[in-house]
């Protein structure tokens, strides 16, 4: 059972830059893969970043070399550094843990609201 609560977001100018952060609570296990997640209105959530216990990332095209994911050793805190912004990053983002063993979970927190505008 994983309870994940976010943080960080807010009103930031094109450009700008703004850091997330997902405190974890629960057992995190070294199978699981970590993410983050937006949503902007009226459209389905898209995949934004993933990290593994091995520390391999993922990222969208869209946010490839402007976004970083990282998370600490204990995995209990996962963050999105968010450089060079652009109004389409506008969006709730969510913190997700994907569990894969002993059996497919997934686990979100409640979101945490980014605006890119000038």
């Amino acid at each position: 059972q994983v309870q994940l609560v976010e943080s960080g977001g807010g009103l930031v100018q094109p450009g700008g830059s703004l850091r997330l952060s997902c405190a974890a609570s629960g057992s995190i296990f070294n199978s699981d893969v970590m993410g983050w997640y937006r949503q902007a209105p009226g459209k389905q959530r898209e995949l934004v970043a993933t990290i593994t216990s091995g520390i391999s990332t993922n990222y969208a095209g869209s946010v490839k070399g402007r976004f970083t994911i990282s998370r600490t050793t204990t995995k209990d805190t996962m963050y999105l550094q968010m450089n060079s912004l652009k109004p389409e990053d506008t969006a709730v983002y969510y913190c997700n843990v994907e569990r894969i063993w002993p059996y497919r979970t997934a686990y979100w927190g409640q979101g945490t609201q980014v605006t890119v505008s000038s």
